[in-house]
C-alpha cells in the first residue's frame, strides 16, 4: 500500500516537473535575449565611462600643476571671489535631526558667504520650535515658513523657500542691492563636506548648474538594504554620472549638493509661470536637471575627487544615511519609479537629440528589467535545484533536452560576470574590497526590492490615472549620524588654528612632527606656548560649532549645578549652569560624545545644549558649586 502511494507520488511530481520543465523552457530564449540585449547597452556604457576615464588619465598627465579649471579635473585656483551662497533645506517632520544638521555642517563648511534658508509647514510645531531655536543661534539661519499646512510635496516647499529668499534680500537691500548667487538644494540628513561650496563657487563662473556627488555612509556588511544603495550609487557616480556628460545629455539634480546659479533659476521661473520647482513632480531634482538642459544651460557634475590637505584627504561629496529597512526603501524606489520612470514618460515623451532619448531608455528601462532581473534569479535558482536533484537521484536533468545555444549561454554569462565586477570595482574604490565581496549577494537582494518597488509604482501611477487624482508625494525618513561618525566630517583643528591667525601652518606641521601619542594636537600647541587654553577653546567652539567662553561661579545657582549626580560631574566633567525653555545647558571641557549623551539621558529628558570652558574654568565651577 505504501509502495503504491510513493509510487503515486513520484509519478505526481514527475509530471509537475515536467510541467514547470516546459514552461520554464519557453522562457529561456526570450530571458536570454532580453538580458543580452541589455548586458550589450550596459557594456557600451562600460566602454563611454573607460574613454571618460583615459581622457581624464591624459589630460592629468599633461595639465599635472597647471592652474586652472577644467571640465574633467576639477578646480585648482583658491583665489576666486566667494560667491553668496543660499542653502535650501526642505522640512516635514524634521525635528529630531535638523538641529544636528546645522550645527555640525555650520563648524565643518570652509566657506563663509552663505545662508541657511530652512522651511517648515505652519501644523508642524516641534520642527518650527527646532529651527526658531536654531535662528536664535545662528545669525545665518531663517526660517521659511509655507502658507498652508503640509506635507504637500518637497517642490512646493522649495518654492516657497524660494520667496522668502526673495524677501530677504529685499530687506537687506539698501543703496547696493544684495543678492544670492548660488543656490543649493539639501536636506535635513546631509553631512556637507567641507570644501564642496568651494567647487561649486569656482565651477559656478562656466556652468549653470553644478552637482556635487552623492554618497552613502559607509556601513557594515550585514546591512544589506543599506549596502544596496552603497553599491548603485558607487557605480552612478563613477561611471553613470561621468557618462551622461561625456554623451551631451542631461545631468539629473540628485536632489541634494546640487548648485542652482541665479540666472538659472530665472529661467526656469519665465520659463514656467514663476515655478522654479515643480509642484506636482515627485521628483523635482530629476525634473529640474531636464528642465535647465533643454532651456540650454550648461551642466556640470563634479567628478570624484580627493581633496587633499596636510591633515588628509576626503573625497568631496555629499554623504547620507539611506533607508536601511526593505519597507522604507520600497516606498522610496516607488517615488523614484513613479517620478523618473512613468512621471517624466508622460511629461516628455522620447523626445529631444539622440543623447537624450538614450539616457530616458536608460532611466526607464527599469521598469521591465526590474521585474525579468528578478525572473531571471528565479529561474536560475530553479534550474539549480533540479539539477542538484537530478544527481542526487540518478535521473536525467529535465532542461538538458531545452538546452540554449552555447554561444548565447556564454556571452550573458560573460557579460554579467564583467558587470559584476564593475560594480564590485566602483565598490571597493569608496568602500574597500571586503565590503565588495558582498556585491552579488546584495544584487539578487535588489532585483527583489526593485521588482516590488515597480509593481507598487506602476499600480500607484495608473490607480491615480484612472481615478483623476494627483500623485501622492511620500516622504523618505531621515537619521542623522551619531557624533562618532560626525567626526570624520569636521574641518580639522589644525586647519581651523591656521585659518583663524591663532597659529603657523609650519608651527602646526612641527608639532604634528613631535605630538606625544596620547595627547591631542591642540594640547600640544599649548604645551609648546604656541598657542593659549584660551585659543584652543575658541578653535574648537568653530570646529563643533558649540558656544564658548568662561563662566563665572557667582552667577550659577547652586541647585542647579547639582541637577546631575556629583559622580556624573566628575568623572563625565560636565556641570549643569542653566535650565531653560525644556533644555538643560551643561559646562565642559570635553566635546560632548555619543556615550556621555547616553549616560545624561539616564538623568534628564531634557534637551542638552553643551557649552565649552576650559579645563581651569570648569575646575573651578566643580570646587565653587559642589
Amino acid at each position: 500500500m505504501i509502495s503504491n502511494l510513493l509510487s503515486v507520488a513520484h509519478l505526481l511530481i514527475a509530471q509537475c516537473l515536467a510541467g514547470c520543465d516546459t514552461w520554464v523552457a519557453r522562457l529561456l530564449f526570450p530571458l536570454a535575449l532580453v538580458i543580452l540585449l541589455s548586458g550589450l547597452d550596459d557594456l557600451a556604457l562600460d566602454c563611454v565611462a573607460l574613454y571618460g576615464w583615459l581622457r581624464q588619465r591624459v589630460y592629468n598627465e599633461m595639465h599635472d600643476g597647471a592652474a586652472t579649471v577644467s571640465p574633467i579635473r576639477g578646480p585648482r585656483e583658491s583665489d576666486h571671489i566667494e560667491k553668496r551662497i543660499a542653502i535650501f533645506v526642505p522640512l516635514w517632520h524634521e525635528h529630531a535631526v535638523i538641529s544636528g544638521m546645522v550645527e555640525h555642517n555650520a563648524s565643518a563648511i570652509n566657506y563663509s558667504n552663505y545662508h541657511f534658508f530652512i522651511g517648515a509647514y505652519p501644523n508642524d510645531d516641534p520642527t518650527l520650535d527646532a529651527v526658531r531655536d536654531l535662528e536664535a543661534r545662528f545669525p545665518h539661519v531663517h526660517l521659511a515658513i509655507c502658507p498652508h499646512n503640509g506635507p504637500t510635496s518637497k517642490a512646493d516647499c522649495l518654492n516657497w523657500i524660494y520667496q522668502r529668499m526673495l524677501l530677504f534680500e529685499e530687506q537687506l537691500s539698501g543703496e547696493e542691492s544684495f543678492r544670492f548667487d548660488i543656490v543649493v538644494t539639501h536636506d535635513a540628513e546631509d553631512l556637507i563636506h567641507p570644501e564642496a561650496f568651494s567647487y561649486i563657487n569656482v565651477y559656478a563662473s562656466d556652468y549653470e548648474m553644478v552637482q556635487i556627488p552623492v554618497l552613502p555612509l559607509p556601513t557594515p556588511v550585514r546591512d544589506l538594504v543599506h549596502g544596496i544603495y552603497c553599491d548603485e550609487f558607487a557605480e552612478w557616480q563613477i561611471k553613470d554620472m561621468p557618462a551622461r556628460q561625456i554623451m551631451g545629455s542631461f545631468v539629473p539634480s540628485n536632489g541634494v549638493g546640487t548648485g542652482f546659479m541665479r540666472v538659472a533659476l530665472e529661467k526656469l521661473a519665465n520659463a514656467e509661470h514663476n515655478l522654479i520647482f515643480e509642484p506636482g513632480c515627485l521628483t523635482e531634482d530629476y525634473e529640474n536637471g531636464l528642465r535647465l538642459h533643454k532651456l540650454g544651460c550648461r551642466q556640470m557634475f563634479v567628478p570624484l575627487t580627493k581633496h587633499v590637505t596636510t591633515h588628509g584627504a576626503s573625497i568631496v561629496a555629499t554623504r547620507e544615511f539611506f533607508p536601511r529597512s526593505t519597507r522604507t526603501a520600497i516606498r522610496q524606489r516607488s517615488r523614484w519609479i513613479q517620478g523618473i520612470c512613468l512621471q517624466s514618460w508622460e511629461r516628455h515623451g522620447w523626445r529631444g537629440r539622440w543623447p537624450e532619448v538614450y539616457w530616458f531608455w536608460r532611466d526607464r528601462k527599469g521598469l521591465f528589467g526590474n521585474p525579468l532581473s528578478l525572473l531571471s534569479n528565479f529561474v536560475f535558482l530553479y534550474g539549480a535545484i533540479t539539477w542538484i536533484a537530478a544527481r542526487c537521484v540518478g535521473s536525467a536533468w529535465g532542461l538538458a533536452k531545452y538546452s540554449l545555444h552555447p554561444s548565447l549561454l556564454a556571452a550573458t554569462l560573460a557579460i554579467q560576470i564583467i558587470q559584476t565586477t564593475v560594480r564590485m570595482s566602483c565598490t571597493t574604490r569608496l568602500y574597500g574590497f571586503a565590503f565588495a565581496l558582498a556585491v552579488p549577494v546584495r544584487s539578487v537582494f535588489a532585483n527583489w526590492i526593485n521588482t516590488i518597488a515597480t509593481w507598487n509604482a506602476v499600480r500607484s501611477y495608473f490607480r491615480a490615472r484612472i481615478h483623476h487624482e494627483p500623485l501622492v508625494w511620500v516622504k523618505t525618513e531621515h537619521a542623522y549620524p551619531s557624533r562618532s561618525v560626525l567626526v570624520e566630517h569636521k574641518r580639522k583643528l589644525g586647519e581651523i588654528l591656521i585659518g583663524s591667525a591663532f597659529v603657523d601652518e609650519a608651527d602646526v606641521l612641527r608639532a604634528l612632527e613631535t605630538q606625544p601619542r596620547g595627547l591631542r594636537i591642540g594640547e600640544h600647541l599649548v604645551e609648546l606656548g604656541k598657542i593659549t587654553e584660551e585659543d584652543l577653546y575658541e578653535a574648537l567652539s568653530l570646529q563643533q560649532s558649540l558656544p564658548s567662553g568662561r563662566l563665572e561661579p557667582w552667577v550659577i545657582n547652586a541647585n542647579i549645578a547639582r541637577a546631575l549626580p556629583r559622580r556624573v560631574v566628575r568623572e563625565w566633567r560636565v556641570l549643569p549652569f542653566r535650565i531653560a525653555s525644556g533644555n538643560m545647558f551643561l559646562a565642559s571641557p570635553e566635546i560632548p560624545t555619543d556615550d556621555l549623551t547616553r549616560i545624561l539621558r539616564g538623568f534628564t529628558r531634557l534637551s542638552l545644549r553643551f557649552h565649552l570652558v576650559t579645563p581651569r574654568n570648569f575646575d573651578e565651577l566643580a570646587d565653587s558649586l559642589l
